[in-house]
């Protein structure tokens, strides 16, 4: 399985983007697809998380109510529409796939190259 993160770019306080995480190979039912980012000199972070085979969705509290995940399963696509950006919402996004419903990212055994987004005015 390769995931290929695209998306990202510069917006201002309040804006929107859309992340897309496109998959190659087959994604069982059962997998988790999820989003983490990472900013300069912090910790890489659990965003939010899907099942592949339902609408199950998790987020941060940090992202909650603003950001949400889907998957377009013909696709093979996942997405991370973002709202009301912060600049503290500024960093190197990454999707991933794993099997277990987790936020931890050492549970997740695939992931992305990573899309970077930058919210400044």
């Amino acid at each position: 399985v390769q995931l290929q993160a695209f998306g990202g770019g510069l917006v201002q306080p309040g804006g929107s983007l859309r992340l897309s995480c496109a998959a190659s190979g087959r994604i069982f039912s059962s997998a988790v697809m999820a989003w983490f980012r990472q900013a300069p000199g912090k910790e890489r972070e659990f965003v939010a998380l899907t099942r592949w085979s339902r609408d199950s969705t998790l987020y941060a509290d940090s992202v909650k109510g603003r950001f949400t995940i889907s998957r377009d399963s013909a696709k093979n696509t996942v997405y991370l529409q973002m709202n009301g950006l912060k600049p503290e919402d500024t960093a190197v996004y990454f999707c991933a796939r794993g099997s277990q419903w987790a936020t931890q990212r050492n549970e997740y055994r695939f992931w992305g190259q990573g899309t970077q987004v930058t919210v400044s005015s």
